[in-house]
């Protein structure tokens, strides 16, 4: 069931109403649990997001600085990211004490109450135990404003903490005046390289009582180590006031962003905010008397609202990708892209309500496809953290473009879509060659070639638009690309390695395969041809019963511990990003009703008007959308689409107000109003040759000993073209399969590919090819430890096969130990004099894997007693950032007359203290690859 929306009845006239909606914000909804969002004082789509930081330890659950099962408030900074899986911002801290200033946060920070706290859109307030502070938030577009209430009598401090969570680059304090100070702050987080500036003001004078710097010269203050600490005396009762200004470029922006706030009331400035979120969030009214169901819509409508963010100046300056400053012309400039999340949902919820906006946020992306090289993929602070995967930059823009969004250049976002699609980095190599991407080649590989798919099938529409059939063409080819990775013997998506299935295959097993998720939740992520994956299955009965049993299955994953997939019903997660769709695919084959039930039992059950409010991580939003779409009835399951599918609406009535001054009214009755999505020639064209999905090159392993036989095979009848490359030999030409199997006796490269016929003409696949290694000796080894299954390098062979791993670990050709030394003995099946031993292990600290602190290396003839031959120490850093590999080799200067070889190497233990992994009381891994005993 869709509905278009192109073609509605009358135009209505529109009208504000229903004043005073910011009082049904909570904005503590997902302070607990695992929503990762902040309580503090914003504006919609605000520069400053001033709020309380009671955790600032980095650890996941704080990724905001807040959460609700915290009892300590260390202060009060200006910038927040608002439901992410990684922690960063938190800048320009302020905390308010009494008596004796200290710049130890265990001193300075003090206890809260949440009887005493409140917050609501525009405002945050709390006391501080300590010393019985009041303090109370709010702000505008870009100023931050603090009242505090000292209710006591004695000497007031306002702490300036500037090593605050993330690491200080460069800080620099200018003393101004008694009242003035400039404030400069570049950092390092998850944003590598981020620069703030502020203007912060005291409304009364204070003076410096206590300084830790670095670098001093006269009234300013640098380094890598600063924090200041200004003070007066008070009288029991007394406030202070504080404006703080930011800006992404300089201290004059920061003192021309100060023009936004010129007096220092603070009702007044609380009251603009609260009618800054009045005239947002009645872009959609809805008809409801139950207060939890007020509050629960209406904060999702905020919440899709606090991000992006503003990140320039008044007169229009902003810090480019290429960090030089630019003055945007025509547009607003934004940060904070989360668009792995939100062009699922949130994105979409803009081009009903943000025209305007969007256009804004396109414009953002060109000029940083202009000064960075190419379109964002999670643009942080004028950085892009590479975060997640695909380019979703492209399903932004194509879904303005196909709606009829103006206000950027359609052939500029042609080119940068393009420019991202062709380049050679994260598997796009492999996925433009072969048409999908291996084990063997990228890490994510199932879940990289689905969303590249995806975003492909964008392009071409992009190509539609602008009447690029070249372009059209290639892209609606590449957007089939899911065909080679979708196993019809299994029906689901699976990883490939080394030309076939990997093995062995749990679908419900979380692995380095897929993007925070497992098979389940990517085997329906097909939106760009769902009539196509419905096809795949075996027609709408087996794709309806295959949906059932997904909803209908254990709510229980196998595999790696993965944070973000929650909300389970079955393996459906809604918790997390890949599933958000799928409730919604009932109503391609004829089942409404079930699209219904589905979406109702999320809508009542996921979200509630508490802190633990949501289900999973808030991501910039897109959980929150993804609510306010459903509960009025549509969703936008093909985002670059016209078309949005519809399901019964939660509420009685739902209004959207646009931006033209025109209604749209959704009731259970139907659709009434006005809504003009696409002008009127811009359909999609899904049109398009099929792609024939490359063969399966499967062999029971990767190396042999003696011979090998390989079995192609594929889903259609046709034929089978290969070739057996040895030594290099590339010249040899394809021929055809007469039976599916071959047999190899040497090291080889197999290649083959399909062929059709279509009427009178001859259709191939891309070409697949795997490489098999013929083992350089019959060594066995017996391995005493137990490696984790997640990674098992192929089995106990892969540590004897010849093949090296390389840095990237995530491939699958590491074996991984942790909480364990590992320990191995090699049989070399006869007495042999040996004399180079060699163990390669590789360190990744981010992921918790170290290296060993030493290896040790034995021999034996019986298999019993053994004798040390040597020791070899680490001598890798290990906190080194860089994925390092290291040989623990050693050279006899005697040879050594011994069968069995003793490997052992011991695990690093327990994380170390300043390791990231150490609050979770974090133990190491051990990742080995190849043994070589010579």
């Amino acid at each position: 069931m869709k509905l278009q929306f192109t073609t509605f009845f009358a135009l209505i006239t529109f009208s504000i109403f229903g004043q005073n909606l910011h009082k049904n914000v909570n904005p503590f909804i997902g302070t607990d649990g695992h929503g990762h969002t902040y309580p503090g004082a914003t504006v919609p789509f605000g520069m400053v997001q001033l709020s309380p930081d009671t955790r600032i330890d980095g650890s996941w659950d704080g990724c905001s600085g807040y959460h609700y099962s915290d009892k300590t408030i260390y202060g009060f900074s200006h910038t927040h990211l608002n439901g992410t899986g990684c922690s960063d911002y938190g800048d320009i801290m302020l905390m308010p004490t009494m008596g004796e200033p200290s710049f130890d946060n265990k001193m300075y920070s003090s206890t809260f109450s949440h009887q005493n706290e409140k917050a609501s859109a525009g405002f945050y307030s709390v006391k501080l135990d300590k010393h019985n502070i009041d303090v109370r938030l709010t702000t505008s577009t870009r100023v931050g404003f603090h009242e505090y209430t000292f209710n006591q009598n004695g000497q007031a401090n306002i702490i300036l903490d500037l090593n605050h969570r993330d690491k200080l680059l460069e800080g620099e304090v200018r003393i101004i005046d008694q009242k003035k100070i400039w404030v400069k702050r570049r950092s390092e987080a998850w944003a590598k390289d981020q620069y703030v500036f502020a203007l912060i003001e005291f409304d009364k004078p204070l003076e410096i009582s206590k300084v830790k710097s670095n670098g001093e010269k006269g009234r300013r203050f640098t380094g890598t180590e600063l924090a200041i600490s200004f003070s007066r005396q008070v009288k029991k009762g007394e406030k202070i006031l504080v404006k703080v200004s930011l800006s992404p470029t300089s201290y004059e922006g920061a003192k021309l962003n100060s023009s936004e706030i010129k007096h220092w009331d603070f009702e007044k400035v609380k009251a603009a905010a609260e009618q800054l979120w009045d005239k947002e969030l009645s872009k959609i009214q809805i008809t409801e008397t139950n207060k939890d169901k007020l509050a629960i819509f209406y904060t999702a409508l905020y919440h899709t609202m606090v991000q992006p963010n503003i990140a320039q100046d008044i007169d229009g300056k902003y810090r480019g990708r290429d960090n030089k400053i630019h003055v945007a012309e025509g547009f607003d400039y934004y940060s904070v892209f989360s668009l792995w999340d939100t062009f699922r949902a949130a994105h979409p919820l803009y081009t009903l309500i943000d025209k305007k906006r969007t256009a804004d946020f396109i414009n953002t992306f060109l000029k940083q496809y202009e000064q960075g090289g190419r379109l964002p993929v999670w643009e942080l602070a004028s950085n892009e953290t590479d975060c997640m995967i695909g380019y979703h930059s492209v399903s932004v823009m194509a879904d303005a473009m196909a709606k009829g969004i103006t206000g950027f250049d359609y052939e500029k976002a042609f080119e940068a879509a393009k420019h991202s699609a062709m380049l050679d980095h994260l598997g796009l190599e492999a996925y433009k060659k072969q048409g999908f991407i291996s084990m063997d080649d990228e890490h994510e590989s199932v879940s990289k070639t689905l969303e590249y798919a995806y975003d492909d099938w964008c392009i071409a529409q992009m190509a539609s638009l602008l009447n690029k059939k070249e372009g059209y063409d290639y892209f609606m080819k590449r957007s089939q690309n899911w065909k080679n990775i979708f196993d019809w013997n299994t029906g689901f998506m699976r990883p490939k390695k080394n030309g076939g299935w990997d093995k062995p295959f749990d679908p419900r097993e979380i692995n380095n395969n897929f993007t925070e998720g497992n098979s389940w939740q990517y085997s329906f992520f097909v939106p760009q041809d769902i009539p196509g994956m419905i096809e795949a299955y075996g027609g709408n009965e087996k794709f309806e019963a295959k949906l059932d049993e997904m909803f209908n299955s254990e709510s229980k994953t196998t595999g790696r511990e993965q944070v973000d997939v929650t909300g389970l019903i079955g393996q459906y997660a809604h918790g997390n990003e890949p599933s958000h769709h799928m409730a919604y695919l009932y109503n391609y084959v004829g089942k409404p009703e079930k699209t219904t039930e589905k979406v109702h039992y999320i809508l009542n059950n996921f979200y509630k008007n508490s802190p633990d409010g949501l289900i999973g991580n808030e991501d910039c939003g897109q959980m929150s959308a993804w609510y306010v779409l459903s509960s009025m009835g549509i969703y936008a399951v093909t985002p670059g689409s016209v078309e949005w599918t519809k399901t019964t609406p939660y509420f009685d009535k739902a209004t959207i107000n646009f931006e033209n001054k025109e209604q749209l009214t959704i009731s259970k009755k139907g659709f009434r109003g006005y809504l003009k999505e696409v002008l009127a020639k811009s359909k999609n064209n899904n049109t398009a040759e099929n792609i024939i999905p490359v063969p399966v090159i499967q062999a029971e392993s990767k190396s042999f000993k003696d011979s090998l036989e390989i079995e192609i095979n594929h889903p259609n009848i046709g034929g089978f073209w290969y070739r057996i490359l040895a030594n290099s030999n590339d010249g040899i030409p394809f021929k055809q399969l007469k039976r599916e199997k071959i047999k190899i006796n040497e090291t080889s490269k197999v290649e083959a590919k399909f062929a059709s016929f279509n009427g009178e003409m001859l259709e191939m696949s891309n070409t697949v090819s795997a490489i098999f290694f013929k083992k350089p000796n019959n060594y066995t080894i017996d391995i005493k430890s137990k490696y984790n299954p997640q990674y098992h390098a192929g089995g106990n062979d892969g540590l004897l096969d010849g093949i090296n791993g390389t840095t990237n670990w995530r491939k699958g050709d590491w074996q991984g130990y942790q909480s364990q030394d590992f320990e191995a003995i090699v049989d070399l099946q006869s007495e042999k004099n040996i004399s180079n031993f060699s163990a390669t292990f590789l360190q990744d600290q981010r992921s918790w894997i170290m290296m060993p602190t030493k290896v040790e290396y034995y021999s034996s003839s019986d298999n019993v007693n053994f004798t040390l031959i040597t020791t070899v120490a680490n001598d890798v850093d290990p906190k080194k950032d860089e994925n390092t590999i290291k040989d623990f080799n050693f050279t006899s200067s005697k040879p050594i007359n011994a069968r069995y070889i003793k490997v052992k190497a011991y695990n690093l233990g327990k994380l170390p203290e300043w390791h990231l992994g150490f609050p979770f009381d974090g133990d190491a891994f051990i990742f080995i690859d190849e043994i070589t005993i010579k």
